[in-house]
């Protein structure tokens, strides 16, 4: 996924898969699998249920998505 051509929503994770593997409930109801970008990996941030992140999902597959941002409330 290249920079521009993704839709960036918020969400709430809701639970925790292995393999860094994340189920997220959108703003708009639907759950969607995401999983953590590079940047949140390499930097050992976690992410737990109930926590607020923002995931990119692509245009033309709207059931994954990866996890760019992890708000810090």
């Amino acid at each position: 996924m290249s920079k521009g051509d993704h839709i960036e929503v918020e969400g709430v994770v809701i639970e925790v898969l292995r393999n860094a593997i994340f189920k997220v409930k959108i703003a708009n109801g639907h759950v969607v699998t995401a999983k953590i970008s590079g940047k949140l990996r390499k930097h050992n941030i976690r992410v737990l249920e109930k926590d607020t992140v923002k995931v990119a999902l692509s245009p033309y597959d709207l059931t994954n998505g990866i996890i760019t941002w992890r708000s810090k409330t």
